[in-house]
C-alpha cells in the first residue's frame, strides 16, 4: 500500500506537533520547577497532591494562630511581672511602716505611693493587645474592671464582692486555642481568677459581679482590696488594730502575701501553657516540612533531568524540522 503525499504530510505534521508539544511541556516544567502543571500530567498524583495541599493549609493556620497567641501570652506575662513588682513594693512599704518610727506625714507619703500603684494595677488589669482586653475572657471588647462608685471603707466586707472597690465586668470563660487536632488549651487568664481570687466555675454559674455576690476562694484574695485597705490603714496610721481603718497594717502583711502567691501561681500556669504552645508550634513546623517533602516528590521537577530532556527534545525537534523541510522539497518535477 502506497502512502500518498497528503498522508505523508499529515504524518509529518502530527509528529512535528507532538515533538513541539512535548518540548513546550518541558520548557514549562523548567520555568515553573514543577512537573505537575495540569491533571493530565499525572492523574494518579492528583489526589495525594490535593490532600497534601489541604493539610498544608491547615498546618499553616495552626502555626499562624499559635504565633499570634504566643505574642499575646508574652505580653500578658509582662503585665503579670508588673503585678508581682507592685505586690512586692506594697509589702516593702508595709514592713517599713510597721517597723519604722514614722510620722503621719511619712505614712501619708507611703499612702500616696500605694494609691499610684493601685492605679497601675488597674491599668494592668485593663490591659489591651490589638484593641482586645487580655483579662476579659471571651468578652475581649468589654473593659474587665470598673470602679465601684458605692465603695466605702466602713462598708467593706471581705466575703462580699459587692462591697469591694472594683467590679469585674468581663467573662469568666478563658479563651481556648486548638493547638493540634482534638487538643485545646486555655491561653489566657480571666480577671476574676487572677485579680479577685474568684474561680471561673462559680462565676460561670452565677454571672459576673455585680449583681452576684462572691467571696475569694480559700487562700486567695482580691488584689484591689488589698491595696485599697493598705492605703486606708496608712492614712489612718493604723498599725495593729484589726478592727480599725484598713484592718491594720500588720494584718495586711498576710493578705499581701496571699495576693503575691496568687499572682505567682497563675503566672506559672500561664508560663506552662506558653511552653506547650511553643512545643506545638515546633511540632507543626516539622509537620509542614514533612508535607512539603511529600508534595515535592509528586509535583517538583528535577532541574538537571528537565534541562537534559529539553536539550534532547530540542535536538529531536530540529531533526524533525529538517526532515519535514526535505520531504517538502520532493516534487514530481524531480522525476521528469
Amino acid at each position: 500500500m502506497k502512502a500518498t503525499e497528503g498522508t505523508t504530510y499529515r504524518m509529518l505534521q502530527t509528529n512535528l506537533g507532538r515533538v513541539s508539544s512535548r518540548l513546550e511541556e518541558l520548557r514549562i516544567q523548567g520555568a515553573t520547577g514543577t512537573k505537575l502543571n495540569k491533571p493530565s500530567d499525572d492523574p494518579s498524583a492528583i489526589r495525594p497532591v490535593l490532600t497534601t495541599r489541604t493539610q498544608l493549609m491547615h498546618t499553616d493556620r495552626y502555626i499562624e494562630t499559635m504565633g499570634v497567641t504566643s505574642d499575646t501570652m508574652e505580653t500578658t506575662d509582662g503585665h503579670l511581672s508588673h503585678v508581682e513588682n507592685i505586690m512586692q513594693r506594697i509589702k516593702e512599704i508595709t514592713i517599713n511602716a510597721i517597723n519604722g518610727a514614722m510620722s503621719q506625714e511619712d505614712l501619708d507619703t507611703f499612702a500616696d505611693e500605694v494609691a499610684n500603684m493601685k492605679a497601675e494595677l488597674l491599668d494592668a488589669a485593663n490591659a489591651q493587645v490589638d484593641g482586645k482586653y487580655i483579662f476579659s475572657g471571651y468578652s475581649e471588647t468589654t473593659k474587665p474592671f470598673v470602679e465601684n462608685t458605692g465603695y466605702t471603707a466602713a462598708g467593706y466586707v471581705q466575703g462580699d464582692s459587692s462591697t469591694w472597690p472594683y467590679f469585674y465586668a468581663g467573662d469568666p470563660n478563658p479563651t481556648e486555642l486548638e493547638i493540634t487536632p482534638g487538643e485545646r488549651l486555655e491561653t489566657n487568664l480571666t480577671g476574676n481568677d487572677l485579680f479577685m481570687g474568684i474561680n471561673n466555675s462559680d462565676m460561670q454559674t452565677n454571672g459576673p459581679s455585680p449583681p452576684a455576690i462572691y467571696a475569694s476562694d480559700a487562700g486567695r484574695i482580691d488584689l484591689f482590696s488589698v491595696l485599697t485597705r493598705t492605703e486606708e490603714a496608712l492614712r489612718a496610721g493604723n498599725i495593729d488594730d484589726p478592727a480599725g481603718p484598713g484592718g491594720g497594717l500588720e494584718a495586711k502583711l498576710t493578705d499581701q502575701e496571699l495576693a503575691a502567691n496568687q499572682s505567682r501561681r497563675l503566672r506559672s500556669q500561664l508560663g506552662n501553657r506558653a511552653t506547650r504552645v511553643e512545643t506545638a508550634t515546633l511540632h507543626q513546623e516539622n509537620v509542614r516540612i514533612d508535607l512539603q517533602q511529600i508534595l515535592s516528590r509528586y509535583q517538583d521537577a528535577d532541574a538537571i533531568e528537565t534541562f537534559n530532556d529539553i536539550i534532547k527534545q530540542e535536538t529531536a525537534y530540529k531533526a524533525a524540522l529538517n526532515i519535514t523541510a526535505k520531504v517538502s522539497e520532493i516534487s514530481i518535477l524531480n522525476y521528469l
